[in-house]
């Protein structure tokens, strides 16, 4: 006869329950094996303290579960095939993220405002009318497309009415529209900054769409390098170009914007992180200065989280009906309640006052971890530290990227090497987000840094390679 261990708890009560828990568990555990014989009623109650009434209502209800079998002249017995396989210990999670992550344009979620939010989903909520909750404007609601057109001209020097902004489900949607959009007027050839953010390029491939880059230097966009590419359409990232984190000088912008307006071609501005600005004013976007030449792209993806996937394009006239179209026929639009509680943050000054409290936040930790770069690896060069969630790292000469970036995981760390962002060979670099990590964790990060730079065989503290 197999003997048991079960644990029952007299004051707790439901004696009968906690009994078949117990065995129930035991033999889908592997603890009782198939075939092993209980003990008898009256045994098994004299060894628990337990009526035996309460022993034959547990074993009358796991036979009937099907975990044990009654067998006649030899007792209950634990019925085959019911036992689970050994609990295996789970593969390491490829996706889970270091101890010190580093990735570049990760906002803090932790930040992110939820008991206004969720205040706000109540005013929206109550206020609205039964008839608010159907399908909704696939362009979005009309309160939020004016709150949106008041806020960004108000912060971004945008020239938009609410009828130039459509409501969409962040950037990439935004991008992915337009590319159809224009495919249908012809055929388009697209240029990018050089370099730029992998993940637009992986989505204009996914779309057919190969681009050509054009260089990045220390103004930003080459327009002169731009105008003999024949594109007809451009990618920027003028207010904290991603990833070197240049802004767009203010002769640039004149140049871009008369090449636009005597080409022809399309200025399409990703204005991903410019609500983090930090030893100046923000510069004014590109669409208030063409709204005739420029489409302007923005999500709530690095200013609140990437969860609520809800952004805005503000478009030329001509473009808009059929970015309209597009957008119906894409989803159907984008999720009513986050727009009527979006717009409702909007208008009640939430969403003003987050960014005020995240912004002093991340000033700090960009401080932070600027300073410690330049103590620890005073061979390198820090750049793109007037705005956004990321520096940029240029290397010394002849530094591996990949081997940092090797050394560097090896060591719980995160970063992103910038060749692969490059469609053209370029000095090596990382991006460095600053984002989640608090100040004292962003110190140490540098110093595990600085130990995969000196490991991958280059000498970013000294200058020697």
């Amino acid at each position: 006869m197999t003997e048991l261990f079960v644990p029952v708890d007299h004051a707790l009560g439901d004696l009968t329950g906690q009994l078949t828990r117990a065995l129930r568990g035991a033999v889908q555990g592997g603890r009782l094996a198939a075939g092993a014989r209980l003990p008898s009623t009256r045994a098994l109650a004299a060894q628990l303290g337990l009526s035996r009434g309460v022993v034959v209502e547990c074993y009358a209800q796991l036979v009937a579960e099907g975990y044990l079998v009654g067998v006649r002249g030899s007792g209950t017995r634990v019925a085959a095939g019911v036992a689970r396989p050994p609990a295996q210990e789970p593969p390491a999670d490829p996706d889970r993220p270091p101890g010190h992550d580093l990735k570049p344009g990760t906002p803090d979620l932790a930040a992110f405002p939820r008991a206004a939010w969720l205040a706000a989903t109540r005013r929206a909520l109550t206020a609205a009318q039964h008839g608010r909750l159907g399908y909704g404007d696939p362009a979005g609601l009309p309160e939020l497309r004016a709150e949106l057109a008041g806020h960004l001209g108000r912060v971004r020097a945008a020239a938009a009415g609410p009828g130039e902004v459509t409501v969409i489900a962040g950037v990439a949607q935004g991008l992915s529209l337009l590319v159809r959009v224009l495919a249908a007027r012809g055929p388009q050839r697209y240029a990018v900054e050089d370099p730029c953010s992998p993940g637009t390029l992986a989505l204009l491939r996914a779309h057919g769409v190969e681009p050509v880059g054009v260089p990045v230097d220390r103004d930003g966009l080459d327009v002169a390098a731009l105008a003999a590419t024949g594109a007809t359409v451009v990618l920027v990232t003028p207010a904290h170009q991603y990833p070197t984190g240049v802004v767009l000088a203010p002769a640039r912008r004149a140049e871009l914007i008369a090449w636009a307006r005597e080409s022809g071609a399309l200025v399409v501005e990703d204005d991903y992180d410019a609500e983090f600005r930090y030893d100046r004013e923000p510069v004014g976007c590109l669409q208030g200065l063409a709204p005739d030449s420029v489409v302007h792209l923005g999500s709530l993806s690095k200013s609140l989280a990437p969860a609520l996937r809800l952004g805005w394009a503000v478009l030329p006239g001509p473009l808009a009906a059929d970015f309209h179209h597009a957008k119906r026929y894409a989803d159907l639009g984008t999720g009513v309640i986050e727009q009527l509680t979006f717009a409702e943050l909007l208008s009640g000054g939430g969403y003003d006052r987050h960014l005020r409290t995240v912004r002093a936040v991340y000033r700090r930790r960009r401080d932070a971890l600027a300073d410690a770069l330049r103590s620890a690896l005073p061979a390198t060069e820090v750049r793109g530290v007037a705005a956004g969630l990321h520096l940029y790292l240029e290397l010394p000469p002849g530094t591996a990227e990949e081997a940092v970036v090797a050394a560097a995981l090896e060591r719980d760390l995160r970063v992103e090497p910038v060749g692969p962002m490059r469609l053209s060979p370029g000095p090596p670099a990382l991006a460095l987000g600053f984002g989640v990590l608090p100040e004292r964790r962003l110190a140490r990060a540098v110093e595990l840094l600085a130990e995969a730079v000196d490991s991958a065989g280059g000498t970013g503290r000294t200058g020697r390679v």
